[in-house]
């Protein structure tokens, strides 16, 4: 009797995922009728390639910083620092985990940090590895401490004053006290951090004590400790000048950052004129465009300063960019999701079907309604700024009208676009970080589906009780 092998099921690929939803969104068009048009199978061919037009400044951004990072690698600097932290955290690893998710958190509660999250993948990656954690601990580091500050957004402006501006401007008569925004948005923001901070260490602190415990499967582990598990292996060195020199620059160049995308005029602070001179943007004003030329010009003053060769600094930068091209094409298709459901205008049905269903309802009803119904918009629509232009003047409106608070159907909509983004296929930024990281995306899913239950039910509950009091 023939002994057949079974073979084992294989989860597919990203890429096989995110085609797939552009298709199943295209045949659904096929049926809604109404403004809905029908994909055509040429708009479902270019959809990628639409996608990728769509996304080329973060696309072009993530190809320049994995330069950055190919010359940086170069030097040795980076394996060298990143062993130097863990011996000196040595027992006391998993304190990284709080401090840096709390400042993630900042810069997502504060100018909606999520596409520069990019840059730091690689790197926490490495040192969480190196740490005896794995690549999940890295990666959940950055998405979810980054992500809940969007989440609980205070300031934000792509996700706050984004959608005050569309309410206001579809509805001039509504005043917004950006108060309750405040302080409702940071007990959002606040709660969701400790809860997930908690998560993360926990199951931290579980693979560090048996690495089995791991939710990775063999190949993910044995594809991110490739990738990301060499720093700390060799014998003990010391940093040599020109590595400590090149750290140096490596940190300015992501404080400068940090401190570019930060919304510094909408807070009364005017960045002086000379931080333009390389950008012809100041401080504040920085997108990806300056993003690129600012790493460019970074990892050439890294090769240079570390005695590297012209064409070690050219072959280092270009190998560090060919090592991001995967990431790239994931986030130019998931970006085709978007484009789709624009053009076709399944976006625009979906959210006036939505609002006509949340009429004549309770306080407390009206919140778990539509914040369920932002569940599915933020689906169809990750763009936060975008959600926010498209449904504010209909949602914000719809609660003004009927006597409930606007300022907490804004924070209704972050809040639910915050949760969403922690985790669909659609975001650039789950499905290009869990590239980086080397986790597959239901395995992501996995690990994050029980905190994100967790949110869910603390969210509604603290909005629940801000519209009924706020009303």
């Amino acid at each position: 009797m023939e002994n057949k092998q079974k073979k084992q099921f294989q989860m597919p690929s990203a890429y096989s995922i995110l085609i797939l939803i552009i298709i199943i969104l295209a045949i659904v068009t096929q049926f809604v009728g109404g403004d809905v048009k029908p994909a055509s199978l040429s708009q479902v061919m270019l959809a990628p390639t639409n996608g990728f037009i769509d996304a080329i400044d973060v696309c072009v951004f993530i190809l320049v910083l994995g330069g950055f990072l190919g010359v940086m690698t170069k030097t040795g600097a980076l394996d060298e620092g990143i062993a130097t932290i863990v011996r000196k955290l040595k027992g006391k690893e998993e304190l990284l985990i709080p401090i840096l998710m709390t400042l993630f958190s900042l810069g997502g509660t504060t100018y909606g940090m999520a596409e520069e999250t990019m840059a730091f993948y690689a790197l926490l990656v490495t040192t969480m590895i190196a740490a005896g954690f794995d690549a999940m601990v890295g990666a959940s580091v950055i998405l979810l401490g980054a992500g809940v500050g969007v989440l609980g957004s205070t300031v934000n402006p792509f996700a706050i004053s984004a959608a005050i501006d569309a309410l206001q401007g579809s509805n001039p008569d509504i005043q917004v006290n950006q108060t309750i925004i405040l302080g409702v948005g940071a007990l959002l923001w606040l709660s969701s951090l400790v809860v997930a901070i908690i998560y993360v260490m926990s199951y931290a602190k579980k693979v560090k004590a048996d690495s089995g415990k791991s939710i990775l499967s063999a190949v993910e582990r044995a594809n991110s400790v490739e990738a990301y598990g060499k720093a700390g292996e060799e014998e003990e060195t010391k940093l040599t000048g020109s590595q400590k020199v090149a750290l140096i620059i490596f940190a300015i160049a992501f404080i400068i950052m940090i401190i570019s995308l930060i919304p510094w005029a909408s807070f009364g602070v005017n960045m002086p004129g000379w931080t333009a001179v390389l950008t012809g943007q100041v401080l504040g004003d920085w997108y990806f465009q300056e993003l690129q030329a600012w790493f460019l010009i970074g990892a050439i003053i890294i090769g240079v300063s570390s005695r590297l060769g012209e064409r070690e600094i050219v072959n280092s930068f270009v190998a560090g960019s060919a090592d991001m091209v995967g990431v790239v094409l994931v986030i130019a298709v998931s970006r085709g999701i978007s484009v789709i459901m624009s053009t076709t205008g399944l976006d625009a049905y979906v959210l006036q079907h939505a609002s006509n269903a949340l009429s004549n309802v309770s306080p407390a009803l009206f919140t778990v309604g539509s914040y369920i119904v932002y569940l599915g918009l933020s689906f169809l629509i990750p763009s936060t700024s975008g959600l926010a232009a498209a449904s504010m003047p209909t949602f914000g409106g719809l609660a003004y009208s009927i006597g409930l608070s606007p300022e907490i159907m804004i924070l209704i909509f972050s809040a639910a676009c915050g949760l969403v983004n922690l985790v669909t296929p659609t975001s650039a930024v789950v499905m290009g970080g869990l590239q980086i990281a080397k986790i597959e995306w239901p395995t992501w899913c996995k690990f994050v589906g029980k905190l994100l239950g967790i949110i869910f039910v603390m969210n509604v509950v603290i909005l629940s009780i801000a519209m009924m009091i706020c009303k």
